[in-house]
């Protein structure tokens, strides 16, 4: 009996050691799968990472009583948007992109690009002061988070996998996102 007993102990770590491998290694193939490395080249890493005050502030509550509630939980609780569902993922007019939370001009259209992944991608942004960067490791990933410049409010990720000459994919929400054309008209 205790020889049974010994070998029910022996399995059931047996199961539990190849359930946490299994578990592992799943991340590594999705990290690796999706270019979840942090890009190399990331400018304003640090300055993201150490609590930067930002020119636009606001409560919460004024957060609130501006925004819609699906831009609420992208820009300030940090959601994502289902995948190809955003206004912008197709969308190939001249202009600029701007934070839909405070106005902040973002990324210029020509650097958009169709990546296939469900979102709208942009190579490179506006400017250098245009947006921050800062560590995600939430879900199990290691991300970089993009954030607005002025507000402070999440956009989405940047990859180490979008074309040259920058070799970054901006992987934005089209909620957190408006368009102003050449006129600067929205």
């Amino acid at each position: 009996m205790n020889e049974k007993r010994n070998e029910t102990v022996i399995d059931m770590k047996t199961k539990i050691f190849l359930l946490l491998g299994v578990f592992l290694a799943t991340g590594f193939v999705l990290q690796s799968c999706f270019a979840l490395d942090d890009p190399s080249s990331q400018r304003n890493q640090e300055e993201g990472q150490s609590g930067m005050a930002f020119e636009v502030q606001k409560s919460e509550q004024e957060w609130k009583d501006i925004l819609t509630d699906e831009e609420y939980h992208i820009l300030r609780e940090k959601g994502t948007e289902r995948p190809f569902t955003g206004k912008y993922v197709d969308f190939n007019e001249d202009g600029v992109f701007i934070c839909a939370a405070c106005g902040q001009p973002l990324f210029d259209s020509d650097t958009k690009f169709k990546s296939g992944t469900g979102w709208p991608s942009f190579s490179d942004v506006l400017n250098s002061e245009a947006v921050v960067t800062r560590a995600d490791n939430s879900l199990f990933l290691r991300r970089t988070e993009v954030v607005c410049g002025n507000c402070g409010s999440h956009l989405g990720h940047v990859f180490n996998d979008g074309p040259e000459p920058t070799g970054l994919r901006y992987c934005i929400n089209s909620v957190a996102l408006d368009f102003q054309n050449e006129s600067g008209q929205q």
